[in-house]
């Protein structure tokens, strides 16, 4: 068994993959024609997204990430050389912060940011 994929279902795929190329310079790697799902270039792992409307029909339900209020208790792990560059260029980016980079006893450099739907992002240095 390996890990394949994380898929987040979002309002609007298009405006959240547009956020994630500007905000944490990730690539598309495929988009649906019909804008109801997309992957970014992230590795042998992938990080997509799908319209939350796409999931309902097929009888799915589920809490809605928002921007208001507490995140889901999940997040996306992103990794960087340069944590606090990072960190800038997102919430320039329409990004909120939610934990200003600091250094772990470990030594990694973390912090946090929610993106425009409501998700929590780590970036945060690489381990090892």
């Amino acid at each position: 068994m390996r890990y394949g994929y994380t898929i987040l279902y979002v309002p609007d795929v298009s405006a959240t993959v547009d956020f994630y190329e500007r905000a944490f310079g990730l690539e598309r790697r495929f988009v649906d024609p019909n804008g109801q799902y997309a992957e970014l270039e992230t590795g042998p792992t992938t990080l997509a997204f799908a319209a939350t409307d796409l999931i309902r029909a097929q009888g799915l339900h589920f809490r809605d990430h928002g921007p208001a209020g507490l995140p889901a208790a999940m997040e996306i792990g992103l990794t960087t050389d340069d944590v606090p560059t990072a960190v800038e260029r997102a919430v320039q980016e329409g990004a909120r912060l939610v934990a200003a980079p600091v250094t772990k006893p470990w030594g990694q450099v973390v912090a946090y940011v929610s993106d425009p739907d409501g998700v929590l992002v780590e970036l945060c240095t690489p381990m090892g």
